[in-house]
């Protein structure tokens, strides 16, 4: 990449993110993140592990909410590991190869987690409108096949979305006004013209975010008439409880993600960029909390530290 300024190639960009804040505030900002990611870590961690070793959560609900819990740590471990050190040291600097490979994997864990979340909503639908016929409709060989759906689009996408970004030479700039690299951002560097590729993935948050999100509404829709129609209200109140959890995750991830990568690019600055990027970066964070309200979730949880004593114990 040449910058036509002055002739030299570009080979890094720079990272602004929270450069312009006071020390105390990047010092509070890193405490709070550490302590966030680390949580999120450790949380999402204990998920995977009961649901792929508790034999009581052998249904495809948590089949799906431990490949969830796999998303969420490949995703905040593309971007915060980068901002917590970019906190602490002055050098703010990212490669090509760096910010490439960051954004590919932004865009393909974040394509598959939408397409999942959908996948959730459906599998809820069946298991509440349909439940005599639950287990012959969502098998164990469907439900992988689903994940392994959500996978392939997130990595094919993210290829075309790397390929959009990075297809041209940049010579505009290469300070990024973020806290790590944004397709749209990076794309306003581009020599030459970069509304052709703001369309391409304006086009393609369309069909990743609606499309979707439509299955999820449809999805709630129909519990939302099948909880009404029962006559039984404790009934109705633990299918509220346990679709409340997925549905508080999706409003806060597709909220994010639509207004960081949906919205005219006029609207954009700055000030308003980083809070959006920053919401859609730790909604995977607040995952396990919310997924921990279920009681079949607590008490998983209470059994596999219950074992982790126990063995610690003997091993004394």
């Amino acid at each position: 990449m040449v910058d036509t300024r002055n002739g030299s190639t570009v080979t890094e960009f720079i990272l602004v993110g929270f450069e312009q804040s006071s020390p105390s505030t990047q010092a509070l900002l890193f405490a709070l993140f550490l302590a966030l990611y680390s949580l999120a870590m450790a949380m999402n961690g204990l998920i995977i592990f009961i649901t792929w070793t508790d034999p009581r959560l052998n249904s495809p609900m948590y089949f799906f909410l431990g490949h969830l819990s796999f998303l969420d740590v490949c995703f905040i471990t593309t971007t915060i590991p980068h901002m917590l050190i970019h906190l602490v040291i002055k050098n703010h600097t990212l490669t090509f190869a760096s910010c490439l490979t960051q954004m590919y994997l932004v865009f393909g864990v974040g394509v598959a987690e939408c397409i999942l979340l959908a996948f959730m909503a459906y599998d809820r639908y069946v298991a509440t409108g349909h439940p005599l016929s639950y287990a012959q409709i969502m098998s164990r060989q469907v439900c992988v096949r689903l994940v392994s759906t959500a996978w392939f689009f997130g990595l094919i996408k993210g290829i075309l979305l790397d390929y959009m970004t990075f297809c041209g030479p940049f010579c505009r700039d290469n300070h990024i006004e973020n806290f790590f690299c944004e397709a749209p951002i990076v794309i306003a560097f581009s020599c030459e013209d970069p509304q052709f590729s703001l369309k391409v993935i304006f086009a393609n948050a369309i069909v990743v975010l609606l499309s979707p999100m439509v299955l999820i509404i449809i999805s709630y829709a129909r519990i939302l008439a099948s909880i009404l129609g029962r006559n039984s209200s404790s009934g109705r109140g633990k299918t509220f409880s346990t679709c409340a959890s997925h549905l508080t995750v999706v409003i806060f991830f597709y909220t994010s993600a639509m207004f960081s990568y949906m919205n005219p690019r006029s609207t954009h600055g700055p000030d308003k960029d980083k809070p959006f990027s920053l919401l859609y970066t730790i909604t995977p964070m607040c995952n396990p909390v919310i997924s921990f309200r279920n009681k079949e979730m607590k008490g998983a949880m209470v059994r596999a530290l219950g074992r982790s004593s126990l063995s610690q114990a003997e091993s004394v």
